[in-house]
Protein backbone atom coordinates (compact mmCIF):
# COMPACT_ATOMS: atom_id res chain seq x y z
CA UNK A 1 0.00 0.00 0.00
CA UNK A 2 2.74 2.17 0.83
CA UNK A 3 4.98 2.12 -2.16
CA UNK A 4 2.10 2.92 -4.14
CA UNK A 5 1.50 5.98 -2.73
CA UNK A 6 4.80 6.65 -2.67
CA UNK A 7 4.86 5.89 -6.77
CA UNK A 8 2.09 8.18 -7.02
CA UNK A 9 2.77 11.21 -5.46
CA UNK A 10 6.72 11.25 -5.76
CA UNK A 11 7.02 13.38 -9.02
CA UNK A 12 4.88 16.27 -7.46
CA UNK A 13 7.25 16.77 -4.48
CA UNK A 14 10.06 18.90 -3.09
CA UNK A 15 11.81 21.25 -4.96
CA UNK A 16 9.88 20.51 -8.09
CA UNK A 17 6.57 22.39 -6.07
CA UNK A 18 8.91 24.96 -4.94
CA UNK A 19 9.78 25.53 -8.36
CA UNK A 20 5.91 25.55 -9.75
CA UNK A 21 4.82 27.50 -7.18
CA UNK A 22 7.51 29.95 -7.68
CA UNK A 23 6.52 30.04 -11.41
CA UNK A 24 3.02 30.80 -10.70
CA UNK A 25 3.83 33.13 -8.01
CA UNK A 26 5.41 35.08 -10.93
CA UNK A 27 3.04 34.63 -13.73
CA UNK A 28 0.31 36.32 -11.49
CA UNK A 29 2.95 39.00 -10.01
CA UNK A 30 3.03 39.81 -13.48
CA UNK A 31 -0.19 39.57 -14.44
CA UNK A 32 -0.93 41.79 -11.70
CA UNK A 33 1.30 44.63 -12.52
CA UNK A 34 1.12 44.89 -16.80
CA UNK A 35 -1.90 47.11 -16.81
CA UNK A 36 0.05 49.64 -14.54
CA UNK A 37 1.73 50.11 -17.51
CA UNK A 38 -1.53 51.45 -19.86
CA UNK A 39 -2.90 53.61 -20.13
CA UNK A 40 -6.12 54.26 -18.16
CA UNK A 41 -8.74 52.89 -20.67
CA UNK A 42 -6.85 50.24 -21.56
CA UNK A 43 -5.60 49.00 -17.96
CA UNK A 44 -8.89 47.83 -17.34
CA UNK A 45 -9.79 45.69 -20.44
CA UNK A 46 -8.11 42.33 -18.72
CA UNK A 47 -9.94 42.72 -15.84
CA UNK A 48 -13.21 43.07 -17.54
CA UNK A 49 -12.40 40.47 -19.98
CA UNK A 50 -11.84 37.95 -16.64
CA UNK A 51 -14.91 39.53 -15.08
CA UNK A 52 -17.00 38.75 -18.06
CA UNK A 53 -15.46 35.29 -18.08
CA UNK A 54 -15.30 33.75 -14.92
CA UNK A 55 -18.10 36.14 -13.21
CA UNK A 56 -20.55 33.89 -15.86
CA UNK A 57 -18.99 30.89 -15.14
CA UNK A 58 -20.01 31.42 -11.35
CA UNK A 59 -23.17 32.86 -11.85
CA UNK A 60 -23.90 29.95 -13.91
CA UNK A 61 -22.75 27.69 -11.12
CA UNK A 62 -24.41 29.60 -8.07
CA UNK A 63 -27.63 29.62 -9.94
CA UNK A 64 -27.70 26.09 -11.01
CA UNK A 65 -28.61 23.71 -8.33
CA UNK A 66 -31.66 23.06 -6.91
CA UNK A 67 -33.34 23.15 -3.76
CA UNK A 68 -32.40 20.10 -2.80
CA UNK A 69 -30.18 17.27 -3.10
CA UNK A 70 -29.72 16.84 -7.15
CA UNK A 71 -29.86 13.44 -7.05
CA UNK A 72 -33.18 10.44 -7.20
CA UNK A 73 -34.62 11.32 -3.60
CA UNK A 74 -37.89 11.45 -2.46
CA UNK A 75 -38.38 14.13 0.24
CA UNK A 76 -41.30 15.64 1.96
CA UNK A 77 -41.98 19.40 2.32
CA UNK A 78 -40.95 21.59 5.35
CA UNK A 79 -43.76 23.17 6.65
CA UNK A 80 -44.05 26.22 9.45
CA UNK A 81 -39.85 26.24 9.76
CA UNK A 82 -39.22 22.56 11.06
CA UNK A 83 -36.34 20.71 9.96
CA UNK A 84 -36.16 19.10 7.02
CA UNK A 85 -37.97 15.30 6.56
CA UNK A 86 -36.08 12.57 6.30
CA UNK A 87 -35.17 11.98 2.51
CA UNK A 88 -34.31 8.84 1.24
CA UNK A 89 -33.55 7.53 -1.91
CA UNK A 90 -35.80 6.68 -4.43
CA UNK A 91 -36.86 2.98 -3.83
CA UNK A 92 -34.70 2.16 -0.70
CA UNK A 93 -37.57 -0.19 0.51
CA UNK A 94 -35.98 -2.35 -2.64
CA UNK A 95 -32.43 -2.20 -1.39
CA UNK A 96 -31.23 -5.17 0.51
CA UNK A 97 -27.91 -5.60 -0.50
CA UNK A 98 -25.97 -3.56 2.40
CA UNK A 99 -22.11 -4.15 1.98
CA UNK A 100 -19.49 -4.00 4.61
CA UNK A 101 -18.80 -0.78 5.87
CA UNK A 102 -15.29 0.72 7.85
CA UNK A 103 -15.65 3.69 9.66
CA UNK A 104 -12.14 5.24 9.93
CA UNK A 105 -11.19 7.77 12.08
CA UNK A 106 -7.70 9.39 12.58
CA UNK A 107 -7.42 10.52 16.20
CA UNK A 108 -4.53 12.81 17.68
CA UNK A 109 -5.51 14.30 21.46
CA UNK A 110 -9.17 14.28 21.01
CA UNK A 111 -10.27 13.69 24.70
CA UNK A 112 -12.50 15.90 24.32
CA UNK A 113 -14.54 14.30 21.62
CA UNK A 114 -14.13 10.54 21.16
CA UNK A 115 -16.27 9.61 23.59
CA UNK A 116 -18.79 11.11 21.86
CA UNK A 117 -17.80 9.98 18.82
CA UNK A 118 -18.30 6.13 19.99
CA UNK A 119 -21.98 6.96 21.09
CA UNK A 120 -23.24 8.66 17.83
CA UNK A 121 -20.86 5.49 16.11
CA UNK A 122 -22.90 2.97 18.51
CA UNK A 123 -26.16 4.66 17.83
CA UNK A 124 -25.89 3.83 14.51
CA UNK A 125 -28.60 1.94 12.30
CA UNK A 126 -26.87 -0.66 9.99
CA UNK A 127 -26.72 -4.47 10.15
CA UNK A 128 -24.15 -4.53 12.95
CA UNK A 129 -22.03 -7.59 11.36
CA UNK A 130 -21.47 -5.12 8.37
CA UNK A 131 -19.96 -2.22 10.36
CA UNK A 132 -16.81 -1.82 11.82
CA UNK A 133 -15.13 1.15 13.57
CA UNK A 134 -11.36 1.52 13.03
CA UNK A 135 -9.67 4.37 15.24
CA UNK A 136 -6.14 5.63 14.66
CA UNK A 137 -4.54 6.73 18.12
CA UNK A 138 -1.57 8.64 16.21
CA UNK A 139 0.55 9.39 19.08
CA UNK A 140 -1.89 11.12 21.19
CA UNK A 141 -0.69 12.69 24.77
CA UNK A 142 -3.93 13.79 26.54
CA UNK A 143 -6.56 11.15 27.68
CA UNK A 144 -7.44 9.69 24.21
CA UNK A 145 -5.44 6.26 25.06
CA UNK A 146 -6.98 6.07 28.06
CA UNK A 147 -10.98 7.22 27.24
CA UNK A 148 -10.22 4.30 24.09
CA UNK A 149 -9.48 1.71 25.92
CA UNK A 150 -12.70 2.49 28.30
CA UNK A 151 -15.26 2.63 25.44
CA UNK A 152 -13.42 -0.83 23.80
CA UNK A 153 -14.76 -3.25 25.66
CA UNK A 154 -18.67 -1.10 25.53
CA UNK A 155 -18.68 -1.15 21.59
CA UNK A 156 -17.17 -4.77 20.00
CA UNK A 157 -17.31 -3.36 16.84
CA UNK A 158 -14.58 -1.01 17.76
CA UNK A 159 -11.20 -1.36 16.80
CA UNK A 160 -8.30 0.77 17.89
CA UNK A 161 -4.56 1.18 16.32
CA UNK A 162 -1.67 2.97 18.03
CA UNK A 163 1.06 5.09 16.58
CA UNK A 164 4.07 6.49 17.63
CA UNK A 165 3.56 10.40 17.20
CA UNK A 166 6.69 10.18 14.61
CA UNK A 167 5.67 7.81 13.45
CA UNK A 168 4.84 9.90 9.78
CA UNK A 169 2.80 11.14 6.92
CA UNK A 170 0.45 12.93 9.44
CA UNK A 171 -3.68 11.68 8.82
CA UNK A 172 -2.50 10.53 6.02
CA UNK A 173 -0.43 7.61 7.25
CA UNK A 174 -2.96 7.34 10.13
CA UNK A 175 -5.56 6.54 7.55
CA UNK A 176 -3.76 4.41 5.61
CA UNK A 177 -2.67 2.47 8.72
CA UNK A 178 -6.07 1.63 8.57
CA UNK A 179 -7.20 0.74 5.07
CA UNK A 180 -4.25 -1.72 5.69
CA UNK A 181 -6.41 -3.51 8.53
CA UNK A 182 -9.92 -2.99 7.02
CA UNK A 183 -11.79 -4.86 5.00
CA UNK A 184 -14.87 -3.29 4.28
CA UNK A 185 -16.30 -2.62 0.96
CA UNK A 186 -16.76 0.82 1.63
CA UNK A 187 -14.92 2.92 3.95
CA UNK A 188 -16.35 6.07 5.98
CA UNK A 189 -13.76 8.48 7.05
CA UNK A 190 -14.66 11.17 9.75
CA UNK A 191 -13.16 13.52 11.82
CA UNK A 192 -13.38 12.75 15.64
CA UNK A 193 -15.04 16.09 16.20
CA UNK A 194 -17.97 14.70 13.32
CA UNK A 195 -21.01 13.88 14.47
CA UNK A 196 -23.88 11.85 12.07
CA UNK A 197 -27.53 10.73 12.73
CA UNK A 198 -28.58 7.14 13.76
CA UNK A 199 -29.85 6.85 9.91
CA UNK A 200 -27.32 8.27 7.89
CA UNK A 201 -25.39 5.13 6.93
CA UNK A 202 -29.02 3.73 5.69
CA UNK A 203 -29.85 6.69 3.61
CA UNK A 204 -26.42 7.26 2.19
CA UNK A 205 -25.48 3.82 1.11
CA UNK A 206 -28.22 3.64 -0.90
CA UNK A 207 -27.29 6.64 -2.85
CA UNK A 208 -23.97 5.79 -3.20
CA UNK A 209 -24.31 2.21 -4.61
CA UNK A 210 -27.49 2.81 -6.81
CA UNK A 211 -25.50 5.86 -8.24
CA UNK A 212 -22.65 4.38 -8.67
CA UNK A 213 -20.77 6.97 -7.67
CA UNK A 214 -17.42 5.99 -6.13
CA UNK A 215 -17.22 8.98 -3.84
CA UNK A 216 -19.53 10.79 -1.77
CA UNK A 217 -19.42 13.77 0.28
CA UNK A 218 -21.40 14.96 3.36
CA UNK A 219 -22.16 18.52 3.09
CA UNK A 220 -20.56 20.24 6.22
CA UNK A 221 -22.80 21.77 9.35
CA UNK A 222 -21.09 23.87 11.37
CA UNK A 223 -22.71 22.75 15.36
CA UNK A 224 -21.25 26.58 16.64
CA UNK A 225 -22.22 28.92 14.43
CA UNK A 226 -24.08 30.85 17.31
CA UNK A 227 -20.41 31.30 19.59
CA UNK A 228 -19.35 34.42 17.41
CA UNK A 229 -19.02 36.43 14.33
CA UNK A 230 -16.45 34.23 12.79
CA UNK A 231 -18.02 30.50 13.31
CA UNK A 232 -21.47 32.14 11.89
CA UNK A 233 -19.00 33.24 8.68
CA UNK A 234 -17.65 29.75 8.67
CA UNK A 235 -21.55 28.06 9.05
CA UNK A 236 -21.97 30.42 6.21
CA UNK A 237 -19.02 29.43 4.00
CA UNK A 238 -20.04 25.81 4.13
CA UNK A 239 -22.99 26.10 2.66
CA UNK A 240 -21.60 28.36 0.21
CA UNK A 241 -19.21 25.68 -0.55
CA UNK A 242 -21.89 22.97 -0.78
CA UNK A 243 -23.74 25.07 -3.04
CA UNK A 244 -20.84 25.63 -5.70
CA UNK A 245 -19.87 22.36 -5.55
CA UNK A 246 -23.26 20.74 -6.20
CA UNK A 247 -23.63 23.38 -8.87
CA UNK A 248 -20.08 22.53 -10.76
CA UNK A 249 -21.14 18.88 -11.12
CA UNK A 250 -24.47 19.78 -12.36
CA UNK A 251 -22.42 22.16 -15.11
CA UNK A 252 -20.19 18.91 -16.06
CA UNK A 253 -17.52 19.75 -13.79
CA UNK A 254 -15.60 18.31 -10.66
CA UNK A 255 -17.40 17.90 -7.16
CA UNK A 256 -14.36 17.34 -4.63
CA UNK A 257 -14.01 15.75 -1.12
CA UNK A 258 -13.99 17.24 2.60
CA UNK A 259 -12.29 14.72 4.38
CA UNK A 260 -15.00 14.83 7.27
CA UNK A 261 -18.13 12.84 5.84
CA UNK A 262 -16.59 11.71 2.83
CA UNK A 263 -17.88 7.91 1.53
CA UNK A 264 -15.29 5.71 -0.37
CA UNK A 265 -15.24 2.78 -2.61
CA UNK A 266 -12.16 0.59 -0.96
CA UNK A 267 -11.51 -0.75 -4.75
CA UNK A 268 -11.15 2.15 -6.17
CA UNK A 269 -9.50 3.94 -2.99
CA UNK A 270 -6.46 1.26 -3.30
CA UNK A 271 -6.10 1.20 -7.09
CA UNK A 272 -5.14 5.48 -6.45
CA UNK A 273 -2.21 4.11 -4.16
CA UNK A 274 -4.62 4.96 -0.45
CA UNK A 275 -4.13 7.97 1.16
CA UNK A 276 -1.19 10.25 0.22
CA UNK A 277 1.41 10.93 2.73
CA UNK A 278 3.18 13.45 1.22
CA UNK A 279 0.41 16.28 1.15
CA UNK A 280 -1.32 18.42 4.10
CA UNK A 281 -4.76 17.90 2.65
CA UNK A 282 -5.52 14.02 1.81
CA UNK A 283 -9.06 14.81 0.85
CA UNK A 284 -7.62 17.39 -1.43
CA UNK A 285 -5.44 15.46 -3.22
CA UNK A 286 -7.37 12.29 -3.28
CA UNK A 287 -10.48 14.08 -5.13
CA UNK A 288 -8.06 14.53 -8.10
CA UNK A 289 -6.71 11.34 -8.08
CA UNK A 290 -10.40 9.87 -8.06
CA UNK A 291 -10.82 12.07 -11.10
CA UNK A 292 -7.49 10.93 -12.60
CA UNK A 293 -8.96 7.59 -11.78
CA UNK A 294 -12.12 7.95 -13.70
CA UNK A 295 -13.63 7.81 -10.64
CA UNK A 296 -16.93 9.32 -10.08
CA UNK A 297 -17.47 11.96 -6.67
CA UNK A 298 -20.44 13.39 -5.67
CA UNK A 299 -21.54 15.86 -2.88
CA UNK A 300 -25.18 15.33 -0.78
CA UNK A 301 -26.46 18.60 1.22
CA UNK A 302 -28.88 16.43 2.88
CA UNK A 303 -27.77 14.36 5.76
CA UNK A 304 -24.95 16.72 6.63
CA UNK A 305 -21.74 15.84 8.92
CA UNK A 306 -21.98 17.86 11.75
CA UNK A 307 -18.89 19.30 12.99
CA UNK A 308 -17.38 22.46 14.63
CA UNK A 309 -16.02 25.38 13.56
CA UNK A 310 -12.98 27.27 14.39
CA UNK A 311 -13.15 29.68 17.15
CA UNK A 312 -10.63 32.36 17.12
CA UNK A 313 -8.68 34.43 14.19
CA UNK A 314 -5.66 32.15 15.24
CA UNK A 315 -6.85 29.17 14.69
CA UNK A 316 -8.42 30.34 11.62
CA UNK A 317 -5.09 31.37 10.55
CA UNK A 318 -3.40 28.75 10.59
CA UNK A 319 -6.03 25.58 9.42
CA UNK A 320 -6.61 28.30 5.94
CA UNK A 321 -2.91 27.92 5.47
CA UNK A 322 -2.93 24.23 6.10
CA UNK A 323 -5.84 24.12 2.75
CA UNK A 324 -4.27 26.72 0.93
CA UNK A 325 -1.22 24.85 0.75
CA UNK A 326 -2.87 21.39 0.08
CA UNK A 327 -5.35 23.11 -2.82
CA UNK A 328 -1.52 24.68 -4.48
CA UNK A 329 0.30 21.34 -4.46
CA UNK A 330 -2.58 19.11 -5.91
CA UNK A 331 -2.46 21.67 -9.01
CA UNK A 332 1.25 21.89 -9.02
CA UNK A 333 1.43 17.63 -8.58
CA UNK A 334 -1.33 16.56 -11.09
CA UNK A 335 -1.44 19.06 -13.38
CA UNK A 336 -0.31 17.09 -16.81
CA UNK A 337 -3.34 15.00 -15.96
CA UNK A 338 -5.71 17.85 -15.39
CA UNK A 339 -5.11 19.26 -18.93
CA UNK A 340 -4.96 15.53 -20.35
CA UNK A 341 -7.78 13.78 -22.55
CA UNK A 342 -8.36 11.91 -19.93
CA UNK A 343 -10.90 14.27 -18.49
CA UNK A 344 -13.70 15.82 -20.53
CA UNK A 345 -13.83 19.64 -21.91
CA UNK A 346 -16.47 20.31 -19.53
CA UNK A 347 -14.20 19.26 -16.44
CA UNK A 348 -10.93 21.18 -17.65
CA UNK A 349 -13.02 24.43 -18.20
CA UNK A 350 -14.33 24.06 -14.66
CA UNK A 351 -10.85 23.34 -13.28
CA UNK A 352 -9.41 26.13 -14.90
CA UNK A 353 -12.30 28.63 -13.75
CA UNK A 354 -12.12 27.20 -9.93
CA UNK A 355 -8.07 27.49 -9.97
CA UNK A 356 -8.35 31.26 -11.54
CA UNK A 357 -10.87 32.21 -8.84
CA UNK A 358 -10.06 30.27 -5.88
CA UNK A 359 -5.87 31.17 -6.23
CA UNK A 360 -4.95 32.90 -9.03
CA UNK A 361 -6.92 35.71 -8.44
CA UNK A 362 -6.17 36.47 -4.81
CA UNK A 363 -2.62 36.69 -5.83
CA UNK A 364 -3.32 38.83 -8.53
CA UNK A 365 -4.89 41.21 -6.89
CA UNK A 366 -2.40 40.93 -3.97
CA UNK A 367 0.36 42.19 -6.93
CA UNK A 368 -1.89 44.66 -8.26
CA UNK A 369 -2.45 46.58 -4.97
CA UNK A 370 1.30 46.48 -4.33
CA UNK A 371 1.71 47.77 -7.84
CA UNK A 372 -0.64 50.38 -7.29
CA UNK A 373 0.86 51.75 -4.63
CA UNK A 374 4.53 51.92 -5.65
CA UNK A 375 3.19 53.69 -9.13
CA UNK A 376 0.59 55.75 -7.51
CA UNK A 377 -1.62 54.09 -10.06
CA UNK A 378 -5.54 53.14 -9.55
CA UNK A 379 -6.04 49.63 -9.05
CA UNK A 380 -6.96 47.56 -12.30
CA UNK A 381 -8.70 44.46 -10.63
CA UNK A 382 -10.89 46.07 -9.23
CA UNK A 383 -14.15 45.19 -11.84
CA UNK A 384 -13.37 41.47 -10.82
CA UNK A 385 -12.89 42.01 -7.63
CA UNK A 386 -16.43 43.23 -7.20
CA UNK A 387 -17.97 40.90 -9.55
CA UNK A 388 -16.13 37.95 -7.68
CA UNK A 389 -17.29 39.39 -4.09
CA UNK A 390 -20.93 40.07 -5.88
CA UNK A 391 -21.55 36.55 -6.98
CA UNK A 392 -20.49 34.96 -3.44
CA UNK A 393 -23.51 37.15 -2.10
CA UNK A 394 -25.67 35.27 -4.28
CA UNK A 395 -24.18 32.16 -3.35
CA UNK A 396 -24.66 32.76 0.21
CA UNK A 397 -27.75 33.79 -0.29
CA UNK A 398 -28.84 31.03 -1.97
CA UNK A 399 -27.15 28.49 -0.02
CA UNK A 400 -28.35 29.54 3.34
CA UNK A 401 -31.90 29.70 1.97
CA UNK A 402 -31.71 25.76 0.93
CA UNK A 403 -33.68 23.04 3.03
CA UNK A 404 -31.55 22.05 5.67
CA UNK A 405 -31.03 19.33 7.61
CA UNK A 406 -28.80 19.72 11.10
CA UNK A 407 -27.69 23.23 12.53
CA UNK A 408 -29.66 25.60 11.65
CA UNK A 409 -28.22 27.78 8.88
CA UNK A 410 -27.50 31.69 9.82
CA UNK A 411 -30.56 33.38 7.99
CA UNK A 412 -29.24 35.69 4.70
CA UNK A 413 -30.59 38.79 5.64
CA UNK A 414 -28.31 42.27 4.54
CA UNK A 415 -25.82 42.33 7.79
CA UNK A 416 -25.12 38.40 7.12
CA UNK A 417 -24.24 38.63 3.71
CA UNK A 418 -21.67 41.44 4.10
CA UNK A 419 -20.25 39.99 6.85
CA UNK A 420 -19.89 36.51 4.77
CA UNK A 421 -18.63 38.74 2.31
CA UNK A 422 -16.02 40.63 4.18
CA UNK A 423 -14.94 36.78 5.34
CA UNK A 424 -14.00 35.89 2.39
CA UNK A 425 -11.52 38.44 2.22
CA UNK A 426 -9.14 36.40 4.02
CA UNK A 427 -8.34 34.12 1.47
CA UNK A 428 -6.76 37.56 -0.48
CA UNK A 429 -4.26 37.24 2.57
CA UNK A 430 -4.31 33.48 2.85
CA UNK A 431 -3.30 32.64 -0.73
CA UNK A 432 -0.95 35.32 -1.45
CA UNK A 433 1.30 34.35 1.86
CA UNK A 434 0.85 30.69 1.52
CA UNK A 435 2.19 31.08 -2.49
CA UNK A 436 5.14 32.93 -1.32
CA UNK A 437 6.37 30.75 1.01
CA UNK A 438 5.99 27.35 -0.55
CA UNK A 439 7.93 28.99 -3.33
CA UNK A 440 10.78 30.29 -1.21
CA UNK A 441 10.86 27.88 1.82
CA UNK A 442 11.29 23.91 2.10
CA UNK A 443 8.37 22.04 3.30
CA UNK A 444 8.07 19.92 6.50
CA UNK A 445 5.16 17.66 6.56
CA UNK A 446 3.41 18.35 9.95
CA UNK A 447 -0.19 17.06 11.14
CA UNK A 448 -1.50 20.98 11.91
CA UNK A 449 -4.64 19.29 13.71
CA UNK A 450 -7.89 21.58 15.01
CA UNK A 451 -8.21 21.60 18.49
CA UNK A 452 -11.69 20.22 19.13
CA UNK A 453 -13.65 21.00 21.95
CA UNK A 454 -17.01 19.31 21.88
CA UNK A 455 -19.35 21.44 21.00
CA UNK A 456 -22.79 19.80 21.32
CA UNK A 457 -25.53 19.63 18.73
CA UNK A 458 -28.16 16.97 18.94
CA UNK A 459 -28.53 14.99 16.06
CA UNK A 460 -32.15 13.52 15.20
CA UNK A 461 -32.41 9.77 14.23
Amino acid sequence: MHSNVERVVAAGTGDRRRGKTALFVVACGCAGAAPHWLDAYRSLIPSITLALVLGGYSLRTALRSSDENSFPTDSAPVKDGAEVSTLVPVALESFTSWPDVDVVVAARDEEAVVARLMERLGALRYPAEQLTTWIVDDGSEDRTPDLLNELKPLYPNLNVIRRQRNEGGGKSGALNAALAQSTGEWILVLDADGQISNDQLERIIPIAVMGDWSAVQMRKAVTNADTNLLTRAQAMEMAFDALIQQGRLLGGGVAELRGNGQLLRRDVLEACGGFNEDTVTDDLDLSFRFLLQGARTTLLWNPPVREEAVETVLALWKQRQRWAEGGLQRFFDYLPGLISDRLTSSQRRDLACFFLLQYALPVLSFADLITSVVTRTTPAYWPLSIVAFSVSGVAYWRGCRRLSEGPALPQPDPLSLLLGIAYLSHWFLVIPWVSLRMALLPKKLVWAKTTHRGNEETAKA
